[in-house]
């Protein structure tokens, strides 16, 4: 059973474990609501008698009344611990549920983030686990509690009276059939809510992040028109589910009540024939007065469960997402990194490397250079096996990295990235990411070689200046030297730098160069650039064009061949010596 709930909504296994026990506290609880209607039964048919003058006294009100207290301390208690079971029960595996899907993100390929989109992600992790604490605390355990035990219930009344029972429990398996049946159209309804949900996240995303180029341009109406839309949609998709189950649910809690009607009409006929006595009957009204409130509870709960399994598909596609193993002890001879007739594609059909080789050697700067789309990018992060290759070999000092664990892997690469990640924190800490528990001499060390310790001292607070939300309050090239004092702190043998230059001024792209020089001792440095000037005095310059090796070699030996490398060179010289003609 646990094992199946587990399966069944994604938990781990003390969180179905849980899920059980308030399923089982819910049925006693439901049971024992039960007990008092079990217990006014009796009085009245001890009371019975003297209404109808049988008897002149009845003893023993004290003792019920004793009994009747003791019914209310064990329901109570039953209570009490489908409360403990079912919402802290939750509350802790929701938490379990967050950190074990950050774990799994963490550890999930780049391909995976290439096929879902921000806005899908952080609705999974916080929209549809939010659904889920409230699905785990109201309606999972309620619902199964309420269908085990009426289903007890129904069977007891069946036994005592079959014809009373199926008077007064007809209405049950139409009621849930209404909706039941209708569960495909839900589901459908749910889906499209979902995803205009999702849509109006990216909505809101989007116009957050590219604020400044709308207003820029002078679209603000327009885009907030687009967005009112997707609002409309959301919130149209959210009316037209809600009002579908609504409808359906209010339609099988009618059905139901009509149950009271037969009990009244079944046991009138049964009285007057004399084959059941007024006690039974009475018994039964009771039980058709406490029966059908669960049973309509049921039905709600069986409603919300629908828009629940949406979810736990969602969840699952990436609790499930096969992860990337491999070695995590592994031992190269030295740090060279050989690209071996590599083959790549990031969506199938659409090659981005068709056949790529070539070595960059330990202590050499190895320079990617070739138009836009040529897969610069795409090598260096083929390199630290943030994808793995359609076709061919990558490998590390000999070592095959297709075999090699990730996240050990990447303890010998330091990467500087075109676009630049930083923390809202300290400078400190931004720059500790690269190496944790390294001093406060080692962090201040690496700034100076990556020359940004002059503007830091600058700042209000030094190195403890807390710079925002990606380093909101520094600019373009200061979060550029940031980055690269972050990949000199760590120090691993092995240096990827993705436009690293790109949002520096001259000045500061003469000192990062000057840094570079001094870190690529004994390294292996692969460079990505655009501007032909700042990899003129790289050991090797590879030339790529629409996915294919077209030139290698040096500077000198490029220019020479009067191949691409010379006519890309020959084109910024051109862009450097264009002047603006008034």
């Amino acid at each position: 059973m646990i094992n199946r709930l587990q399966k069944k909504y994604a938990l781990s296994v003390q969180g179905a474990k849980d899920l059980f026990k308030a399923i089982v506290y819910s049925v006693l609880a439901n049971i024992s609501l039960m007990l008092p209607v079990a217990l006014l039964a009796i009085v009245l048919n001890t009371m019975l008698p003297m209404a109808l003058g049988m008897e002149e006294k009845v003893a023993g009100f004290a003792g019920y009344t004793v009994v009747g207290i003791i019914i209310l301390v064990i329901i109570f208690v039953l209570h009490y611990l489908q409360y403990t079971k079912a919402y802290i029960g939750t509350y802790e595996e929701s938490e379990r549920r967050r950190i074990t899907l950050a774990e799994k993100l963490r550890t999930l390929p780049l391909g995976f983030f290439h096929e879902r989109d921000l806005a899908d992600l952080t609705s999974t992790i916080m929209g549809d686990c939010a659904s889920f604490e409230h699905a785990f605390s109201h309606t999972v355990p309620q619902f199964f509690g309420a269908l085990i035990s009426t289903s007890i219930v129904c069977l007891v009344l069946l036994v005592m009276n079959w014809k009373m029972g199926i008077a007064l429990l007809w209405v049950a398996p139409v009621a849930f059939a209404i909706v039941l049946l209708s569960r495909k159209w839900q589901e459908l309804l749910a889906k499209k809510y979902m995803t205009t949900r999702i849509d109006l996240s990216e909505g809101i995303q989007e116009c957050l992040e590219t604020v400044q180029d709308i207003k820029a341009c002078n679209q603000e109406k327009t885009y907030l028109e687009k967005l009112d839309a997707k609002l409309d949609a959301a919130e149209k998709a959210q009316i037209s589910s809600e009002m579908v189950s609504a409808s359906l649910l209010t339609t099988g809690q009618m059905v139901l009540r009509l149950g009271l009607a037969t009990v009244i009409v079944v046991g009138s006929s049964l009285i007057l024939k004399e084959k059941i006595d007024l006690f039974t009957y009475i018994l039964y009204l009771i039980a058709a007065s406490r029966l059908y409130d669960p049973l309509s509870g049921a039905m709600a709960n069986m409603a919300e469960l629908f828009g629940v399994n949406l979810q736990v598909k969602r969840l699952k596609e990436i609790q499930e997402y096969p992860l990337e193993n491999g070695q995590t002890e592994y031992h190269t001879k030295g740090y060279d990194v050989i690209f071996d007739h590599v083959k790549f594609s990031y969506e199938t059909g659409k090659t981005v490397l068709k056949d790529v080789s070539f070595t960059a050697k330990q202590g050499q700067v190895t320079a990617l250079v070739g138009p836009s789309g040529g897969g610069k990018s795409t090598i260096a992060k083929l390199a630290a096996k943030f994808y793995d290759v359609d076709g061919g070999k990558i490998t590390l000092g000999g070592a095959d990295i297709a075999k090699i664990d990730p996240v050990a892997l990447m303890k010998d690469f330091s990467i500087v990235f075109q676009d630049v990640v930083l923390f809202n924190n300290t400078i400190m800490e931004n720059i500790r990411v690269g190496r944790k528990g390294a001093s406060d001499e080692d962090v201040i060390a690496a700034a100076k070689a990556a020359k940004c310790h002059d503007f830091i001292e600058k700042l209000p607070q030094g190195y403890q200046t807390v710079i925002g939300e990606n380093g909101s309050t520094l600019s373009g090239g200061e979060c550029q030297r940031l980055s690269i004092a972050r990949a000199l702190l760590k120090d691993a043998p092995v240096i990827l730098l993705d436009e690293a230059t790109a949002s520096l001024d001259v000045d500061s792209e003469t000192q990062i160069q000057e840094a570079i020089s001094e870190l690529v001792s004994g390294k292996t440095v692969l460079v990505i650039a655009h501007r032909m000037r700042t990899i003129e005095a790289a050991d090797q310059i590879v030339v790529l064009d629409k996915g294919v090796v077209a030139e290698k070699g040096n500077h000198d030996t490029l220019m020479k061949k009067n191949g691409l490398y010379r006519k890309l060179v020959g084109l910024q010289t051109e862009a450097a010596n264009w002047k603006l003609s008034v």
